[in-house]
């Protein structure tokens, strides 16, 4: 049983229409489900499996759709009647989701089979869907009595509140702010920054160039410009998201829900909010993700101490005094790569169009997994930059895929993809929609789209989500695809990155956007040498953020969050000259809700098993190998979250990984 869309890989999206068009569907769909809902509680014959739980899959069908095509288009192409439509809905759906936690009669009857569960004759996906079911409800408060289960209602439903503002605060940041740029500021710039800054420009009607905070058009800017102040002015607007003071301010909101999810687990007789949270995650407990994030934590600083103080060196050599700032290290970074390897992203780029890539994560798709896309021209879509694709293996319909790759005014900021249907095949086999979105520099109309290094994996591990839906095999939709834990769902994104680095691969795809011509092996060779240049400074970014997302849930919540955050890195001696990837302020994966919320530390997690996945392939002969590919879709990729996921990874790899591969794969050990 849902209450939205189903749970997606990243913080979900938004949909096409205006509040008139949008509320109808919203309200009659919602209408539908409660009295679906009570038809079920009130049903005089005994409980079973067909007339509960599976009942309760289908209930709200109708509801998720409609939210689904919503949030699809809402977080894509924002506007203030889809904004306004969004904050109305988050308190409006809480309220339905409590009122199915709180109905007792429902919960009798799951409780019921759950008790009787041995005498049911079960599918072993039955047996899991059950024990979700009753789990789902039992975490969300359906014990609770009287002024116990009214203030979660009310905590729930602030919350809803809550990580909607949050977003949207965030957005409006970004949305607001923009640096115009005079001639003379380009001077050094690569053709393909100088294009996307005058795109930007163009599009915010500046009638000059601009940097905005697209993180498309920002990070290349600190990256090349050479101009120190106008990198410390784009670096400051980039990193005070919701923290300006005003309206749009988010420190606030951060305290008040840290407060309410501590509040929350404790009416549910938890010691923390994190101990409710990884009760349910591979992890388990907030010392299982503090022992993993410590064992990484200390080569990479490592590293990044060594990279400081080459950067340190060159600055001085460009007679700046004082300390490495934070705006200095993309740029010096980007340097001493060229140093180290002979390396420029400039020179790199012209090889890595986005059809390009395109075609070759197709292409992986294809050769690993036996899919064909087929793009279709004349679909319906939100956006004019949206493409649409049918997804078909030996003839056969798979899915429809959308992809939504270029940043724009009104789009959330980031990398996600959702779902708008789900797979399942309750009442005869329903095929998946799915959404990919990203934030790629949009080029000048009629050239090529470039893309970075980073920008590339970033396509590879969406669709690496993608697959994960689109491959998906099971009955009922709450547990297809990327219905899994949390700290398990990144495996399949951040394994498919794997298949960038395959030389084969980029041999094949990797052309020149104007000549046609393939990548030259040279350069090829030096790409993939680079390829864990700088990963001391990723690392530790990354680590800081997951450090204080479990400071922030494992214990008392902080009265003042920024004060906590302080605490956490200095404790952890963070180096100065690095900032965390996602303070608190723009955080969206703790605060646009709540799906990583103590949670964020699930990419590291994930990742420990993305590079012994890849190195099962390396085992068998190749990162094409037929019988491992077919493996990974049995036991992983189609089977969701119906069974348990350390019992689909022993499947899949007979043995628990390590993290030296891990540590490995960055360049850490």
């Amino acid at each position: 049983m849902t209450t939205g869309p189903r749970p997606s890989a990243c913080p979900p999206g938004t949909a096409s229409g205006t509040s008139h068009w949008a509320a109808r569907p919203v309200d009659a769909a919602l209408e539908e489900a409660r009295a679906n809902i009570a038809a079920i509680a009130d049903d005089p014959d005994p409980p079973s499996f067909a007339n509960t739980v599976a009942a309760l899959e289908r209930a709200d069908r109708r509801l998720s759709r409609v939210l689904g095509a919503f949030h699809a288009v809402a977080g894509a192409d924002s506007n203030e009647a889809r904004r306004a439509l969004e904050r109305e809905f988050a308190p409006r759906l809480s309220a339905f989701s409590s009122e199915i936690t709180a109905n007792r009669a429902l919960f009798a009857r799951i409780e019921t089979l759950c008790e009787g569960r041995e005498a049911l004759n079960l599918s072993p996906e039955e047996a899991r869907v059950l024990m979700l079911t009753h789990r789902g409800f039992v975490r969300a408060g359906a014990r609770l009595r009287d002024e116990a289960m009214e203030r979660m209602k009310a905590i729930r439903a602030r919350l809803a509140e809550l990580g909607t503002q949050f977003a949207q605060n965030v957005l409006a940041d970004e949305r607001d702010w923009a640096m115009p740029l005079a001639e003379a500021d380009l001077e050094g710039l690569p053709d393909f920054l100088v294009s996307a800054l005058r795109a930007a420009g163009e599009a915010r009607g500046l009638g000059q160039p601009a940097v905005t905070l697209a993180r498309s058009v920002v990070v290349p800017f600190l990256q090349f410009s050479p101009r120190r102040e106008l990198r410390r002015r784009a670096w400051e607007a980039w990193t005070r998201r919701g923290a300006g003071g005003g309206a749009t301010d988010n420190r606030a909101i951060a305290a008040e829900m840290l407060a309410l999810r501590a509040e929350r687990a404790a009416l549910l007789g938890y010691a923390s909010y994190a101990d409710w949270k990884l009760e349910t995650e591979m992890a388990r407990t907030p010392q299982a993700v503090r022992d993993l994030l410590e064992r990484v934590w200390t080569p990479a600083k490592a590293a990044a101490l060594r990279d400081e103080a080459e950067i340190a060196r060159m600055l001085r050599a460009d007679g700046i005094e004082g300390p490495v700032e934070p705006w200095d290290w993309r740029f010096y970074s980007e340097r001493l790569r060229q140093v180290r390897h002979a390396l420029e992203e400039a020179e790199v780029k012209p090889y890595l169009t986005l059809d390009g890539l395109l075609d070759a994560v197709f292409d992986v798709a294809g050769r690993l997994f036996g899919l064909q896309l087929r793009e279709i021209p004349e679909a319906p879509r939100w956006h004019a930059d949206v493409r649409v694709w049918e997804v078909t293996r030996g003839g056969r319909h798979m899915a429809v895929f959308h992809g939504d790759f270029f940043a724009r005014e009104g789009k959330r900021s980031g990398a996600w993809c959702m779902a708008m249907r789900s797979q399942s095949r309750l009442d005869g086999e329903e095929r998946p929609h799915v959404v990919n979105v990203c934030n790629f520099a949009k080029p000048p109309e009629g050239e090529p789209a470039l893309l970075s290094w980073d920008d590339a994996r970033t396509l590879f591990h969406e669709f690496g989500h993608a697959l994960h839906q689109i491959l998906s095999d099971v009955t009922f939709g709450s547990v297809s695809g990327t219905s899994v834990a949390r700290d398990f769902v990144e495996l399949p994104s951040q394994l498919l990155e794997h298949w960038l680095e395959v030389p084969e691969l980029l041999e094949r795809h990797a052309r020149h956007a104007a000549t046609g011509a393939p990548m030259p092996e040279d350069l090829r060779e030096r790409l993939l040498a680079a390829r864990t240049h700088d990963m001391g400074f990723q690392t530790v970014e990354y680590l800081a953020s997951a450090f204080v997302d479990l400071a922030f849930h494992d214990g008392p919540p902080p009265a003042d969050p920024m004060q906590r955050q302080a605490e956490v890195l200095e404790r952890l001696g963070m180096p100065r000259a690095i900032a965390m990837r996602h303070a608190t302020p723009h955080f969206q994966h703790v605060f646009a809700g709540d799906g990583y919320a103590a949670g964020y530390y699930s990419y590291l997690w994930s990742e420990v098993m993305d590079a012994d996945a890849f190195a099962a392939f390396g085992e068998a002969g190749g990162p094409f190998d037929a019988a491992t590919a077919q493996r990974l879709e049995r036991e992983i990729l189609s089977v969701g979250g119906s069974r348990d996921e350390g019992e689909s990874w022993l499947a899949f790899r007979g043995r628990m990984p390590g993290v030296e591969p891990l540590l490995a794969g960055r360049g850490l050990l």
